[in-house]
């Protein structure tokens, strides 16, 4: 009999979201005793409901509510209306994400101390630093089940033809090229199979074999009769006492009812588009420019990792397709290194697309048309290829803001999300463009394409971390400097976004975070 409680209960911690950061926050939490409600606002799938087949599941997992994307880059042409690539349903992107697990750089806790002022970027430190991340990055790492780790002593997933196909070109060129750190089984581990190679990550893990909360930490919070999730719960506002402390969450369910969760703590972590949303949605006239806000820094430095594809095409098959989704990643560039014309990092993170996402990101807005584009696709088992993953710069004018007069299904204000480069991630990308090309040539490329980027799976920055309040929007516990009982457990707490795909970092946050709240609540302190 799965928990339910009451919503006049005060006494518990309200969690939005239930992927990464949320999904994890609600087991760690559960396993200390403490009681919590997940809302979460999209359905709850089931294991049957994953399909190997990239444009049913994008269709059926993917949150496609109305939003509006601006700004003079390329992807407010070619995806108007969809600015990030994420999930809507209980285990959010952890569904769909690639199950790369990697942990940030040093200097990447300290842009600001590394590289000074960057003009046009608002960079500042985390409040946190490696060392102290690093024990909750081993504890996150153990928890997914990270290959090629110490914490897990798991194997890799061994050399597949993409991978050798990149490793030599890389060994040619004298670049650094690793098989990929994936929380992804290579062996039956925590009551989950070994990987089969699908190739569909994703899409959602059939098998479950990729670390998805949606199978893990979910279901194991459910267990100790301390979690209760509400699927098709759309939050509407966050409410508040005179005081100034969160009472509450008012929220929609799949009929439009509304209800009230009473509420001793919130945790916000609904991903970097939702999370500023809600909270400039629950403005009130003690916090008339949203909670949380007074550093006005909700909803600003919106970041996505600087990105970008690279596709070669040969003579003899690679068959790309043929392995995990992230095989392997050229670490060579991922330094702070500015006499490459950029500061901060990138890796060429080696990643296979579809036959269907091929032909709709190859060249976007072409619509998947034309003769040099058939002839491309036509090569699509001779191919392989990079997606870039590099640092880009939070610039406070990159933001999520409300629309003036376009309204949701929700009666809620449309998110309008700006985003477009600072000059350091151009040159960043173009550094990234022409590596790539002399890595590929140097392995007999017959040509190489250059893919603009597409939207966004890694979303970070807009509630950002900051040692002072006047610069950010929470401590370096992810709680708000204004309001003691609130708290953002998702990447929208990043301060900058390093190099790595987020979601280690936002897992192991989230075990530091129910740890910090449990004390916290332990001292009646919130």
């Amino acid at each position: 009999m799965s928990t339910k409680f009451d919503l006049n209960d005060d006494s518990l911690v309200v969690i939005i979201g239930s992927g990464a950061g949320g999904g994890t926050l609600a087991n760690e939490l559960a396993q200390k005793g403490i009681r919590s409600v997940v809302l979460e606002a999209g359905k709850r799938f089931k294991m049957d409901d994953i399909e190997n087949d990239e444009w049913k599941m994008f269709g059926k997992i993917s949150w496609l509510d109305k939003r509006y994307v601006v700004g003079p880059a390329r992807i407010a042409k070619d995806f108007p209306n969809l600015p990030a690539w994420i999930v809507k349903g209980v285990g959010g992107a952890t569904m769909h994400w690639a199950g790369v697990a990697m942990r940030f750089q040093e200097h990447e806790f300290k842009m600001k101390t590394t590289n000074g002022t960057v003009p046009g970027a608002n960079v500042l430190d985390w409040p946190v630093t490696l060392k102290e991340m690093e024990p909750y990055y081993e504890k996150a790492e153990k928890k997914m089940g990270v290959c090629g780790t110490k914490a897990t002593g798991m194997p890799f997933h061994g050399e597949s033809s993409h991978y050798k196909v990149v490793k030599e070109g890389a060994n040619r060129i004298g670049a650094k090229c690793e098989q990929a750190t994936l929380a992804i089984n290579t062996e039956t581990r925590d009551g989950r199979p070994s990987c089969q190679v699908n190739g569909f990550c994703m899409q959602g893990c059939r098998i479950g074999a990729k670390w998805s909360t949606m199978y893990t930490e979910i279901p194991k919070a459910e267990a100790t009769g301390k979690t209760e999730v509400r699927p098709q719960s759309m939050v509407l506002r966050i409410e508040h006492d005179k005081t100034g402390k969160v009472t509450g969450v008012l929220y929609a369910d799949k009929d439009g009812n509304q209800h009230l969760q009473k509420a001793r703590v919130v945790a916000v972590a609904g991903n970097s588009i939702e999370s500023p949303r809600m909270l400039l949605n629950s403005a009130s006239s003690m916090f008339p420019d949203g909670l949380a806000n007074s550093s006005g820094q909700v909803g600003q430095n919106y970041m996505t990792h600087t990105t970008g594809g690279v596709y070669a095409e040969f003579e003899k098959p690679v068959h790309m397709y043929k392995s995990t989704v992230v095989p392997g990643i050229v670490h060579e560039w991922k330094n702070n290194d500015p006499s490459r014309g950029h500061v901060a990092g990138y890796e060429l993170e080696i990643l296979h697309l579809g036959l269907p996402f091929m032909s709709a990101f190859l060249n976007p807005g072409k619509g998947g048309w034309g003769r040099e584009l058939a002839d491309s696709l036509a090569n699509y088992d001779k191919m392989a290829g990079f997606w870039i993953c590099g640092e880009d710069m939070p610039v406070e004018s990159n933001n999520i803001t409300l629309h003036p007069t376009e309204k949701d299904q929700y009666g809620l204000p449309v998110p309008v999300v700006y985003k477009t480069d600072h000059i350091n991630d151009t040159h960043m990308r173009n550094h990234a463009y022409d590596r790539s090309k002399e890595l590929f040539d140097a392995v007999g490329a017959l040509k190489v394409n250059n893919l603009p980027p597409y939207p966004a799976s890694h979303n970070m920055g807009t509630n950002r971390m900051s040692e002072h309040a006047r610069d950010g929007v929470v401590n370096r516990w992810g709680q708000a400097h204004d309001i003691d009982n609130l708290f953002v457990s998702d990447g929208s707490q990043f301060t900058t976004s390093g190099t790595e795909n987020p979601t280690l970092t936002i897992v192991a946050l989230a075990i530091r975070q129910a740890d910090y709240i449990a004390d916290q609540m332990k001292k009646k302190a919130i």
